[in-house]
């Protein structure tokens, strides 16, 4: 009997005991998922979303990095020291990020109005072309006039490529997800007939290779850069541009304007606005910002133009990690700035691992994928929480108030 007695009371302990750490778990999970509901913890889970993204991705490339036999923290730290580890590869970086940024902010305009463009490579390389013709034709003129004429060029070019599916859009309903991506395929054909033909390099067309290249710009051409690195002015002019985009977003009567449509086409039409108009607007600035940053690749990194017959090829891919960069940043101006400094750290970074510790080049573009798929995913699932919270807040306001805050008169009571 005693030792019944005592197995039945050691149970009941240990069922206790159970019973108190499941509700100890249960009180936990109430505390985290209210504190969830605070609006500035809300706000900072939603900001740090692209951090986690990076991190969860990076997780992803170690376990990849185990199976190719390669010690995780011996790659990861030939990344950092390849992007950051000195001054001349910090400089790498932020030439890296140049463009990023210019396409970025483009983005974050055409995203802000509701219209997603997918054309940053077509629009690049347009510019570049601009912008090019403009540095092998006046040669006669002072060499910082030609670099004004030239970003104009490229801004130009990068407008009229971004206006097209604009106007494709605004009046005649054509998706602009796909006129801009085929905008990119005709752009890198006219590329490539303009480099192997009207615009190629004399010295080439003699040879029979024929590489898909100009003529080398005038030294003078050349952007200013920080001796001796490749740090070019292009760089600082983004920042600049980040600014004003900022400004133009939120302080300015078109920029609301360009906003408001992006949150609803009804509401603004209502509101008097040309819906038309902002559309066509926000696509054109886009591709205007995208051109800019084919100028500056031209003018600030290669003084040329040379392709090996792909977007890629001269673009390396900045229209589209320009876009994940503003996602990055959450489609805000001054927050593209650290992301696409980010995103130009893992570029140049991969590289240096993959010299350094000998991993496939396959594994950098797996990386880099790991990486675009992360951060928009976590934009999406930042976008649901977002309306969420919205409607909450909508049927907080929306409820009636509770018996104990407003109590009804009885009836026959003095009013």
């Amino acid at each position: 009997m005693d030792n019944y007695h005592t197995i039945s009371i050691t149970n009941c302990l240990t069922t206790f005991k159970g019973f108190l750490y499941t509700e100890k778990i249960g009180m936990t999970m109430l505390t985290m998922k209210r504190l969830l509901q605070r609006e500035w913890v809300s706000r900072l889970v939603d900001a740090l979303q692209p951090v986690f993204a990076i991190l969860a991705a990076l997780v992803i490339g170690a376990v990849m990095l185990l199976f190719l036999r390669t010690n995780p923290i011996e790659a990861y730290k030939a990344l950092w020291e390849g992007a950051f580890g000195s001054s001349n590869a910090f400089a790498e970086t932020l030439v890296k990020a140049t463009p990023l940024l210019l396409v970025g902010l483009g983005i974050c305009i055409s995203f802000r109005g509701d219209v997603i463009n997918i054309g940053g490579e077509g629009q690049m390389i347009v510019g570049a072309i601009l912008a090019t013709w403009v540095g092998l034709t006046f040669t006669g003129l002072p060499g910082w006039l030609v670099i004004i004429l030239a970003m104009l060029g490229g801004f130009l070019g990068g407008a009229i490529w971004g206006g097209i599916p604009g106007i494709l859009k605004a009046y005649f309903r054509v998706n602009e997800i796909l006129s801009t991506v085929m905008m990119n395929a005709i752009a890198v054909q006219l590329m490539n007939f303009l480099l192997r033909g009207p615009m190629i390099d004399p010295s080439q067309a003699e040879f029979a290779s024929k590489i898909p290249q100009t003529a080398r710009l005038l030294e003078i051409f050349h952007l200013p850069r920080l001796v001796p690195t490749r740090l070019h002015l292009g760089a600082f002019i983004a920042v600049v541009l980040a600014i004003l985009v900022y400004i133009l977003l939120w302080r300015t009567t078109l920029g609301y304007r360009i906003r408001a449509v992006g949150q609803s086409l009804h509401a603004s039409r209502y509101a008097g606005i040309k819906v038309q108009r902002y559309i066509v607007l926000a696509l054109l600035l886009s591709g205007a910002f995208s051109g800019l940053a084919g100028a500056t690749q031209v003018f600030g990194v290669n003084y040329r133009m040379i392709t090996d017959g792909s977007a890629s090829g001269f673009t390396g891919s900045a229209g589209f990690n320009g876009i994940v960069a503003a996602l990055f940043g959450q489609l805000h101006p001054i927050w593209s700035i650290p992301a696409s400094i980010l995103f130009g750290a893992l570029l140049v970074g991969a590289n240096s691992m993959q010299r350094m510790v000998q991993v496939p080049s396959a594994f950098v573009t797996a990386l880099n994928g790991l990486v675009v798929v992360f951060v928009v995913s976590s934009e999406i699932w930042r976008r649901r929480r977002q309306r969420r919270r919205l409607a909450a807040g909508g049927q907080d306001e929306e409820s009636p108030p509770s018996a104990d805050k407003e109590k009804l008169p009885q009836a026959g009571a003095a009013p």
